[in-house]
């Protein structure tokens, strides 16, 4: 079976996560897509997020980086799923998902068009009528915000 490396952002803005219904796979996400050649998973999140939102952010992680002159340590994700892709161009394939948090680095005020806010009680009463959000996205929605709001 074919894979592909994806890199995914939770961008939490004032409490909330940002999501768009992706037409594709007919279904609300946040922002990311694949890891092209040559780039890292760090860079690749951090350019999709750019890309599908013209927000700039930085990933936030609580994890221990260390700062070697040699090899270079990356943030690593949060978590890192297995998505079932059943795509009518490229045909079924899996994408191994990177999933990581990030804050824009300039808040705006302004939604980018096309995206919205979701809140941590939205998620967590799963109550952002019409709008129908996986529980794989409003579980990890709220992940992400509880621990960029404690920072």
């Amino acid at each position: 079976m074919d894979r592909h490396f994806t890199a995914t952002g939770y961008v939490v803005i004032d409490n909330s996560i940002l999501l768009h219904f992706h037409p594709k796979v007919k279904m609300w996400l946040p922002p990311g897509g694949h890891i092209e050649l040559n780039e890292d998973p760090n860079q690749a999140v951090i350019r999709e997020v750019y890309e599908e939102t013209s927000i700039k952010v930085e990933l936030i992680s609580d994890s221990e980086k260390f700062n070697f002159d040699y090899p270079k340590s990356l943030i690593p994700p949060e978590h890192i799923l297995i998505e079932d892709i059943d795509d009518p161009v490229d045909g079924f394939h899996q994408h191994i998902d990177l999933i990581y948090y990030c804050k824009p680095i300039n808040p705006q005020q302004v939604l980018p068009k096309e995206w919205v806010a979701i809140d941590r009680d939205q998620l967590l009463n799963n109550s952002h009528y019409p709008i129908v959000i996986s529980t794989d996205v409003r579980k990890i929605g709220v992940s992400a915000i509880e621990k960029i709001t404690k920072l």
